[in-house]
């Protein structure tokens, strides 16, 4: 098995097709219009591997312009500041924060701090910032508590549409999946609802769990030797997946928890068991409309997708996730941190090859499509 740092690509430009469903310009979560995305990338030394990656539903004030919102669990075995409130309310007021799990206050101060200094946000005395984190302590010291404020405005500053930076990136720097180096990840769908219509879903992944990978059928995991049975009971192979989900559909806050639930089972098609120490989240939201803060009267709803058409984003979301923890992996690089550790980028040469064996590569032109959602 080789493990030198190969050229790194994106699952499409290797061949790997998840699904039947056309991504979108982009393939990434930002091809819903306004989400912004951006990074701080903490590498210093030999033992810090770690940092910040901001999610901005719009560029607005959010807390006085709020977005439906749903969060899920799978294993809860974590960290996630703000989960009682955006379940209990159905909104979030805050960019969605995700890094390392000791670094949970610190970007809560910040993102605190952040919406405070926000102008109309001068009389706030309440505010829900959402923080969701995974562990790095294999490559990073976790316990020196690197990260400041000053890295969430960093990374919030950061943030913009287009193309989303992939791989060893802010809180992706120092994440382990599979056994090889994790990161950040993100795809998308186009979900046509009528022959006129049609809505974008995105998704992100700070991708730091185990298993035994599967890609698009093929046991990548085991013909790369990775299943350690020794190991099935050791923290080692524990972790962490943190799944942000946008869509531009007016939903209820009902389907939006329905498409966070689903969102795990794309994690679990690329081979998470959800083992006992590691938490699985996904926080869904919609820009199809805003909740104004500061208006005192009944809201006034968009039309909302009915739940008649509502497979084909309980499709879209497992696609759009199982990409996305594949693009995290092979856009991400080896690394040594922490006390000499070193963890290996998953060798793509191997994973084409494994991926050929099987027959799984360019699966558009070898099978029919289905557009039956």
């Amino acid at each position: 098995m080789t493990t030198t740092n190969d050229k790194r690509a994106r699952a499409r430009e290797l061949g790997i097709d998840v699904g039947v469903m056309a991504p979108g310009p982009l393939n990434a979560i930002t091809d819903i219009d306004g989400v912004a995305v951006g990074h701080r990338t903490l590498i210093t030394g030999d033992d810090i591997r770690t940092g910040v990656t901001a999610v901005l539903p719009h560029s607005d004030n959010l807390f006085q312009e709020k977005v439906p919102a749903a969060i899920a669990i799978g294993n809860g075995f974590g960290k996630l500041a703000g989960y009682s409130q955006v379940n209990e309310l159905g909104t979030i007021e805050s960019p969605i924060l995700l890094t390392s799990t000791l670094a949970v206050g610190s970007v809560l101060h910040g993102g605190v701090c952040y919406m405070l200094s926000r102008p109309g946000n001068e009389k706030v005395e309440s505010v829900n910032v959402v923080v969701g984190e995974t562990s790095d302590a294999f490559l990073s010291d976790i316990r020196s508590l690197p990260i400041t404020a000053e890295d969430v405005y960093a990374a919030i500053d950061d943030a913009s549409g287009g193309p989303v930076d992939e791989g060893c990136v802010g809180a992706g720097t120092g994440t382990v999946a599979f056994r090889f180096k994790g990161g950040i990840g993100t795809s998308s769908r186009i979900v046509p609802v009528s022959p006129r219509k049609q809505f974008t879903l995105g998704v992100l992944v700070q991708a730091n769990y185990s298993g035994i990978l599967d890609i698009n059928g093929a046991p990548v995991g085991r013909e790369l030797q990775q299943p350690k049975p020794d190991d099935i009971n050791t923290p080692a192979g524990d972790g962490s997946c943190m799944i942000v989900v946008a869509t531009d559909a007016p939903l209820q806050v009902r389907n939006l928890r329905r498409i966070a639930e689903r969102a795990l089972h794309g994690l679990a098609r690329t081979g998470s068991y959800m083992r006992h120490g590691s938490g699985e989240y996904a926080i869904a939201f919609s820009t199809g409309y805003r909740i104004d803060h500061r208006r005192k009267v009944a809201l006034t709803l968009p039309a909302l997708v009915s739940d008649h058409v509502i497979n084909g984003f309980f499709r879209a979301v497992v696609e759009a996730t199982r990409e996305a923890v594949y693009n995290a992996m092979f856009m991400a690089t080896s690394m040594t941190g922490r006390q000499g550790r070193h963890v290996p980028a998953i060798p793509l040469d191997d994973v084409v090859r494994i991926c050929e064996k099987y027959n799984v590569l360019n699966l558009h032109r070898k099978l029919p499509g289905d557009t039956d959602l």
